[in-house]
């Protein structure tokens, strides 16, 4: 958008809390401006929200977001000021002293246009260098010789005049030296690729901050639907339903402070960087070569700051966590209507397995479906690929999850033996195998003669009411959790729980031995689990 700026002064388009021309501005209900970061520093330092100029008291904490149309007047202002180089004055005027147009290296001293006529006139004087007028002189002019600054030297770092780098015994008169326009020149284009990166480096902290809200907004939708779940669920046992609520708030507070500390902290040094940017595109303006010089130094590299890359909002336990624990607790009271439900609720997380004939071991027959499997009399020639399981009666699902939650359920209907779980990608497929979750595996097994185990470190028999017909297995990959249920009976096995995943997780299969037809009946996967009423 074009305008005049005489329609405009710089008093209009200034934040009254940092009197500076307004960054990323805001507007409040009442219709005063301001900057974001300043609006919210003041009210983030007082018990209640009001406007700081006219003192309007709001209930609530007003929603911020940039006016798009004051922010373009600024950013247009901003573009158009111009330096203002300090007044220097005619060092030769005696009575009213006229502003100086030149500053003679030579001479010393700053003319004004009629005491500089003699420059113009004279052809010794002609010779002298003259520049932009400065108010510090004598900083141009070697304090040594009484020359005028005029090269660089590479090797001290420090501007020199001719004399400096001439006769033997000069300091300088080995060392690499340039005129101060070439330096200029050359440090100008290091320093438009450290501006290019400060700019960046506010690009991607803005972008942090949008994400860190995001995050938090999921997880503050996220924690008001399990509110209202754990309610449904939870109706007749309201004791656990307020203490699993005040858990889950209270790390939802602590998640929202985390956001609001990462976005001050990101603010400020947007606020730096800033700053920064613009003396940046000032000094790359200046034609001030000594000045430009001396500021480089300390402008050559972005301000420090803090490594944001893998910075995230640390999710809080969810209620969905609390529930599993609850019902953990309170399964010896005969919890079947709980534990209906929970089952009920995991069973959205259902996928759809098939099993890999590529880790079988010899002795097993996949169906053509991948849903069956079976453990033959026969050992068939197969090619012994790193995949494949050469002594363990056992074989792998084709998918492996890496994150999230799954679900799936298993008929072992029939059966007098049998292993079922997850395993890590990793783990020794060749020879005999411990299962445990040490080496990766998260399994419940059955065999007629020791009954059911759960293969934890060290092994734990289970007790169960009634033999399962069809097991379902849950993984919580964030959380750590791998359970087991007894579909058709609608009650808990047993769980693995407090556990660090690293890599994908595999479903894992083991229809045991045949044991002479005994045990020939094939492990099914239900071929694509849907939520039981």
């Amino acid at each position: 958008m074009a305008f005049s700026r005489s329609l405009l002064s710089e008093d209009q388009l200034q934040c009254s809390i940092c009197l500076d021309v307004f960054t990323d501005p805001v507007s409040t209900p009442c219709g005063h401006n301001f900057c974001m970061i300043c609006l919210r520093g003041v009210w983030d330092s007082s018990s209640h929200c009001q406007c700081p100029v006219c003192e309007t008291d709001f209930t609530n904490r007003p929603e911020l977001c940039v006016n798009t149309f004051i922010s373009a007047l600024a950013a247009q202002f901003k573009k158009q000021i111009p330096l203002k180089p300090k007044k220097v004055l005619c060092d030769s005027c005696t009575e009213e002293k006229l502003e100086a147009v030149m500053s003679c290296l030579h001479c010393g001293v700053s003319f004004c246009n009629a005491h500089l006529m003699i420059h113009k006139a004279t052809p010794k004087l002609m010779k002298h260098k003259l520049m932009e007028p400065v108010e510090n002189l004598e900083d141009y002019i070697c304090q040594k010789h009484e020359r005028p600054l005029e090269l660089f030297c590479r090797d001290c770092q420090t501007c020199v005049c001719q004399f400096c780098t001439e006769g033997d015994h000069s300091t300088h008169s080995t060392h690499s030296t340039v005129s101060m326009e070439k330096e200029s020149e050359d440090n100008k284009t290091k320093l438009w690729m450290t501006h290019a990166v400060v700019q960046k480096m506010i690009q991607d902290r803005l972008k942090k901050i949008k994400d860190i809200k995001h995050s938090t907004e999921l997880n503050k939708n996220k924690t008001e639907k399990e509110k209202a779940d754990t309610v449904e669920i939870f109706s007749a046992l309201m004791h656990c339903i307020e203490r699993s609520q005040a858990d889950v708030m209270e790390k939802q507070k602590a998640a929202e402070r985390q956001a609001e500390e990462f976005i001050k902290d990101l603010e400020q040094e947007i606020t730096e960087l800033k700053r920064r940017n613009t003396e940046l595109e000032q000094l790359s303006h200046t034609e001030d070569h000594l000045h430009f010089l001396k500021i480089y130094p300390s402008l050559c590299s972005p301000p420090h700051t803090q490594d944001w890359t893998d910075v995230i909002i640390n999710s809080h336990q969810s209620v969905e966590t609390l529930r599993r624990k609850i019902m953990q607790e309170l399964l010896n009271n005969a919890m079947e209507k709980f534990v209906h439900s929970e089952l009920k609720r995991i069973q959205q997380h259902a996928v759809n397995i098939t099993l890999d004939p590529d880790t079988a071991n010899p002795c097993l027959a996949v169906s053509n479906d991948g849903k069956e499997v079976t453990c033959e009399n026969i050992i068939k020639k197969l090619p012994d690929n790193p995949e494949r399981f050469d002594r363990c009666i056992c074989l792998l699902g084709k998918e492996g999850f890496s994150s999230g939650r799954f679900y799936y359920e298993v008929d072992v209907k029939w059966k007098t033996e049998w292993d079922l779980g997850v395993v890590k990608e990793s783990i020794n497929r060749k020879g005999n195998i411990t299962a445990c979750p040490e080496n990766g595996f998260w399994c419940v097994s059955w065999n007629n003669q020791v009954g059911y185990v759960a293969l934890d470190s060290p092994s734990i028999p289970l007790s169960l009411k009634q033999p399962p017909q069809k097991v379902g297995v849950f993984v919580d990959y964030e959380e750590g959790l791998v359970s087991f249920y007894n579909v058709e009976a609608k009650y808990h096995m047993y769980s693995f729980t407090g556990q660090t995943f690293t890599e994908k997780l595999y479903p894992f299969f083991s229809p045991g031995l045949n044991e002479g037809a005994k045990n020939s009946a094939p492990l099914i996967i239900y071929p694509w689990v849907r939520v039981h009423d």
